[in-house]
Protein backbone atom coordinates (compact mmCIF):
# COMPACT_ATOMS: atom_id res chain seq x y z
CA UNK A 1 0.00 0.00 0.00
CA UNK A 2 0.96 3.52 -0.91
CA UNK A 3 0.39 7.34 0.10
CA UNK A 4 0.68 9.95 -2.43
CA UNK A 5 0.69 12.98 -1.18
CA UNK A 6 2.12 16.52 -1.83
CA UNK A 7 4.35 18.13 0.88
CA UNK A 8 6.00 21.49 0.79
CA UNK A 9 8.85 20.18 2.21
CA UNK A 10 9.88 17.34 0.03
CA UNK A 11 7.69 17.88 -3.08
CA UNK A 12 5.74 14.90 -4.32
CA UNK A 13 5.80 11.70 -1.82
CA UNK A 14 4.49 8.26 -2.61
CA UNK A 15 4.97 6.49 0.74
CA UNK A 16 4.81 2.83 1.01
CA UNK A 17 3.23 1.29 4.00
CA UNK A 18 5.61 -1.60 4.87
CA UNK A 19 9.50 -2.53 3.02
CA UNK A 20 7.50 -5.71 0.91
CA UNK A 21 5.49 -2.87 -1.22
CA UNK A 22 9.25 -1.21 -2.26
CA UNK A 23 9.58 -4.13 -5.07
CA UNK A 24 11.97 -3.74 -8.01
CA UNK A 25 9.45 -3.38 -10.84
CA UNK A 26 8.33 -0.05 -8.62
CA UNK A 27 11.00 1.46 -7.81
CA UNK A 28 12.05 1.02 -11.60
CA UNK A 29 9.06 2.80 -12.25
CA UNK A 30 8.73 5.37 -9.83
CA UNK A 31 12.42 6.17 -10.54
CA UNK A 32 11.86 6.56 -14.60
CA UNK A 33 9.06 8.98 -13.36
CA UNK A 34 11.66 11.29 -11.28
CA UNK A 35 11.36 9.93 -7.98
CA UNK A 36 14.63 9.34 -5.58
CA UNK A 37 14.06 7.03 -2.21
CA UNK A 38 14.67 9.44 0.73
CA UNK A 39 15.70 7.27 3.62
CA UNK A 40 15.34 9.71 6.21
CA UNK A 41 10.85 10.12 5.72
CA UNK A 42 11.29 6.25 4.06
CA UNK A 43 9.22 7.33 1.07
CA UNK A 44 9.89 7.78 -2.85
CA UNK A 45 10.26 12.11 -3.33
CA UNK A 46 9.91 13.91 -6.30
CA UNK A 47 10.60 17.76 -6.21
CA UNK A 48 9.32 19.11 -9.24
CA UNK A 49 5.48 18.90 -10.72
CA UNK A 50 3.29 17.79 -7.10
CA UNK A 51 -0.19 19.24 -7.95
CA UNK A 52 -3.05 17.28 -8.64
CA UNK A 53 -2.59 15.92 -11.46
CA UNK A 54 0.94 14.43 -10.64
CA UNK A 55 -0.87 13.05 -7.68
CA UNK A 56 -3.23 11.75 -9.64
CA UNK A 57 -0.73 10.32 -12.47
CA UNK A 58 1.54 8.84 -9.74
CA UNK A 59 -1.36 7.11 -7.43
CA UNK A 60 -2.31 5.83 -11.37
CA UNK A 61 0.92 4.14 -11.84
CA UNK A 62 1.03 2.66 -7.90
CA UNK A 63 -2.13 0.57 -8.73
CA UNK A 64 -1.41 0.07 -12.24
CA UNK A 65 1.55 -1.83 -10.92
CA UNK A 66 -0.70 -3.71 -8.21
CA UNK A 67 -0.70 -1.63 -5.49
CA UNK A 68 -3.44 -0.58 -3.13
CA UNK A 69 -3.20 3.60 -3.14
CA UNK A 70 -4.28 6.31 -0.82
CA UNK A 71 -4.12 9.77 -2.31
CA UNK A 72 -4.60 12.81 -1.64
CA UNK A 73 -3.78 16.85 -2.28
CA UNK A 74 -5.28 20.44 -1.32
CA UNK A 75 -6.71 22.74 -3.56
CA UNK A 76 -4.52 25.63 -5.14
CA UNK A 77 -5.02 29.01 -3.36
CA UNK A 78 -6.94 31.46 -4.78
CA UNK A 79 -5.50 35.02 -5.64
Amino acid sequence: MFLVIPDPAHGLVAAPQSSSDRTPVTEQALTARGFAWDSEIEAYTRSAAFGPAAVDDTAGLLRALGHYVFHAYWPLPRS
